[in-house]
Formats: structure tokens, sequence, C-alpha cells
């Protein structure tokens, strides 16, 4: 049974994202459901609040079962899940930080990876649940924003936005900005790459587009590392993505005839590049319906060839570069191709996992040892 009422002990260290540890804390419990106790007869979590926590670990937490205490690397007791036949140790084992004397008969003492797990299916990444110090608010800052971030996407959102986004994240953050104002400001930069693409000014309809996805990145990690996470949020932002993507395409199509080196194919490159992108989000759908995961993190080169996938990014990077070289109609031509290619490779991804599960349920290789 979960747990619905937690103690916070001990609390101390900075502000990070606007949060002090002991705050990060109750808001991670307020999102549960759990309210805050400053009785130990009461409370059914007693944790340190000098340390930081991955939501996935204080979760993880609060599901265990009475008698659990979570440890650090070097031993020392920071958090234990508590009931009313154990309630008269924790404040003690907390304050000497020493579990292994400290332990009553039937508590078990584990660290953060057997408690959570060593990854996290949801970011699609194997990961180490966070756990540290709450020493320096910078150091607090780099470790949040490195546990908020996606394992499995594009190459460009996992390897050239990372050291842009958390400064911007650190400055959104510090201005109170919240995550629904971040993912606006993006919505807005649909519509400016949508109409310099449809008047030909493709040079800058990319600089627009590329701004428009870095801020997609950041909406999502802000929303994380300061938990202001919302249903609504969730679906405005995830609305945004999905919808957005064949309006530039269209809108490329119809610039390259006012720049006056129409397609002239009679649409086909379009609806290529359209129906395409609609059927490869079929078959993601149909992937996750029939195993239960992404089709992107079953195997390692699935994982890799999320990177390169005829998504959003890298197809902006096929326009951007066929742009630079003075050929934007070879370019779309370019991403249709793309797009008929990575949906044959999905469509043979389907069929071996369909083969594979023949002996025996699948599994994401994230999740093995």
């Amino acid at each position: 049974m979960t747990a619905s009422k937690v103690l916070i002990v001990r609390p101390d260290g900075p502000a990070a994202f606007g949060m002090t540890p002991a705050e990060r804390l109750e808001r991670l419990a307020a999102r549960e459901g759990m309210k805050i106790t400053d009785r130990i007869g009461e409370a059914e979590v007693v944790i340190r609040g000098d340390h930081v926590y991955g939501a996935g670990l204080f979760n993880a937490l609060t599901q265990s079962a009475p008698g659990t205490v979570l440890v650090d690397g070097e031993g020392r007791a920071l958090a234990a899940r508590i009931d009313s036949t154990s309630r008269d140790w924790p404040i003690r084992l907390l304050d000497t930080g020493t579990p292994g004397t400290g332990l009553p008969e039937g508590a078990v003492a584990v660290d953060a990876a057997t408690l959570a797990g060593p990854h996290n299916i949801a970011l699609r990444k194997k990961h180490a649940p966070l756990l540290i110090p709450a020493t320096e608010r910078r150091t607090i800052e780099k470790a949040l924003f490195d546990d908020s971030y996606k394992g499995v996407t594009d190459l460009v959102t996992k390897h050239v936005w990372p050291r842009l986004a958390l400064p911007a994240t650190r400055w959104c953050a510090r201005r109170g900005l919240t995550p629904n104002q971040v993912t606006l400001a993006s919505a807005v930069l649909v519509g400016v790459a949508f109409w310099l693409f449809w008047n030909g000014q493709f040079g800058l309809g990319i600089a627009a587009a590329w701004a428009m996805t870095f801020l997609d990145t950041v909406d999502g990690k802000l929303a994380r590392v300061t938990l202001k996470s919302s249903p609504f949020g969730n679906i405005f932002d995830h609305g945004i993505d999905l919808i957005h993507p064949p309006f530039w395409y269209w809108a490329w199509a119809v610039g390259l005839a006012a720049s006056g080196v129409a397609l002239d194919d009679g649409g086909w490159t379009l609806g290529i590049i359209v129906a395409g992108y609609i059927l490869q989000r079929g078959e993601e759908a149909l992937f996750l319906q029939l195993f239960g995961m992404h089709i992107h993190i079953w195997r390692r080169f699935d994982s890799l060839f999320r990177q390169i996938t005829a998504r959003r990014n890298p197809n902006m990077l096929i326009l951007m570069v066929a742009t630079a070289v003075g050929a934007p109609r070879e370019g779309l031509i370019a991403v249709a191709v793309w797009t008929v290619l990575c949906f044959l490779i999905h469509l043979v991804r389907i069929g071996q996992a369909l083969a594979a599960r023949r002996t025996g349920p699948l599994s994401s290789w994230l999740a093995e040892a």
C-alpha cells in the first residue's frame, strides 16, 4: 500500500530551480496525493531533507514495504518506510545515519538502484536513480536536469540541445516562467516557421523551426525539474508536436512553387511524406498495443535508429543541408525517400517482433542488466 503521510527531517540545502530540497519533497508528495506531517506518530515515510531524490526513487520508497530503509552508497540511512509497529526507531536511525547497527529486526537496508531499478522506462534510458547530497545549487540543477532528460530521442535533442537547454531551463525557472508559457512560445514559432516556409524563405524558416524545437525541449525539462507538469500541459505540448510537422512540409511545398522551383509531380512528394508520417505513427501505436512497449526501446538498434528516423528533427536536418547547398526541392524529395525507407524498416521490425514473441514475451534492452 502506498504511504499517505511523509515526515521530512533535517531539512537543509540550497534552492535549485527555485525549490529547496525539502520543498521539492513536499511537491513530490503532493503530486502523489500524500500529505506532509510533523508528527512521527502519523508518518509512513520518514526522509532526510538534506538530499535530493529523483521522482522515481521517491515513489518507489512510498510504495515499498514497511521496514524498508533507503541508504546511500556509503551505507548511511536517508529514508525509511514505516508503519504503526516501527515508529520508535526512524528518527534515531536517520540522525545517526548508520544503518549497520541501528536497524531493528525485520528492517531491510536497500540502495537506490535496488529500490527503484537501474533504468527509467518512462524516460527511455538506463540511468541510476537520482540521489545526491544537497550541497551546491548548480550541481543539484545539473543532476536534476540530467535525470529529466530522455535517453532515446533524435540526435539533435540528444546531442545538441542539452548544453543549451540547461542554462535556458535555469533562466526560465529563476524568472518564474511556467512550462505552458514556454510551450505557448514554441506554438507561436510553429506559425512563424509555417509562414516563412509558405513564402519560400527557407533559411529564416529553418531558423524559426530550430528555435521551436529547442523550446520544445526546454518546456518538458522545465516541467520535470520544477515538478509543474499537468495533464493540460502534457496534451498541449504533445498535441503541438503531433500535429504541426505535416503542415510544415505542406508549407515547404507551397514555398517551392512561390520561389520558382515547384515539385511538378502532382503532389506525390508531399503526399508520400504526410502519409508516411501518419503511417509511422500508426506503426508506433501498433507496436505499443501488441508488445506493451515503444518500438524505439525494444532492441539497442531501435534506440539508435530513433536518432535518425524520419521524424521532425532529422527531417529538418535534411532540409537544412539541402537549403544550404541551394537545393530545397531536392531536400523535400530526400525527406520523402527517407520517410519511405524508415516506414519499411519499422514494418520489418514489427514482423521480427511478432516472430520473437513466439518464444516468450518481449522485453526492452533498457531493462536488461
